[in-house]
C-alpha cells in the first residue's frame, strides 16, 4: 500500500514537507513510525518514541494502533504546533 506521510511543525524542519512511503497490507500507523524511524538516523532522532508526536490519518486524530489504507494521508506533528 502507499501512504502519503506529512510533517508539520517541528519534524517537517527536521524531514521535510512530505514523502510516498510504501508499507504492507494491514500496516498500523505505529508499523509505519517504526518504518520511517529506521528509514534513516535523523527520521529516528525525529520521530523516537521518547519524543510525544501526534498523528492523523486522512485528517483524523489517531492512535498508532489505527489500520492504514492505500492512498492514507498520515500526518504527524508534535502536540503544540504554531501557526
Amino acid at each position: 500500500m502507499k501512504i502519503d506521510v506529512r510533517y508539520f511543525a517541528s519534524l517537517r524542519e527536521q524531514l521535510g514537507i512530505a514523502e510516498l512511503f510504501e508499507v504492507a497490507e494491514g500496516a498500523t500507523v505505529g508499523q509505519l513510525r517504526d518504518l520511517l524511524m529506521a528509514r534513516s538516523d535523523v527520521h529516528a532522532a525525529a520521530l523516537t518514541r521518547s519524543r510525544t508526536i501526534r498523528c492523523a490519518v486522512n485528517k483524523v486524530l489517531s492512535l498508532e494502533d489505527a489500520r492504514l489504507t492505500d492512498g492514507a494521508e498520515v500526518a504527524f506533528f508534535p502536540p503544540v504546533t504554531g501557526g
